[in-house]
């Protein structure tokens, strides 16, 4: 059964750092494509971050320079690197694959997602 599993969450202070996983099972990620998301109370969810099967990688622009996308197909995960925090990080975050070698900004075309890791960033 093909599972994404998000963990690396939790409280952080302003300008603190996280790293979050993106680990799969059921399936190899070396071919596919993986993006981040995330969904902040009372909004929208939103992309974050995406690599595609060649390793580029694209960033929503308010975030570029903070965060940072990477994949170790060894370890069958994807990464989130957070630095510089900010209260407006804090949200709900989730990796999913829409199972194809590139990137969409469509979220309607990830048909696989993560349960979800809270990120909380707050003094």
């Amino acid at each position: 059964q093909l599972q994404l599993v998000e963990s690396g969450g939790g409280l952080v202070p302003p300008g603190g750092s996280l790293s979050l996983s993106c680990a799969a099972s059921g399936f190899t990620l070396t071919g596919y494509a993986i993006g981040w998301f995330r969904q902040a109370p009372g909004k929208e969810r939103e992309g974050v971050s995406c690599i595609d099967i060649w390793g580029t990688t694209n960033y929503v622009d308010s975030l570029k320079g903070r965060f940072t996308i990477s994949r170790d197909n060894a370890k069958n995960t994807v990464y989130l690197q957070m630095n510089s925090l900010k209260p407006e990080d804090t949200a709900v975050y989730y990796c999913a694959t829409a199972l194809r070698q590139v990137c969409y900004r469509d979220l309607g075309e990830y048909n696989y997602w993560g349960q979800g890791t809270q990120v909380l960033v707050s003094s």
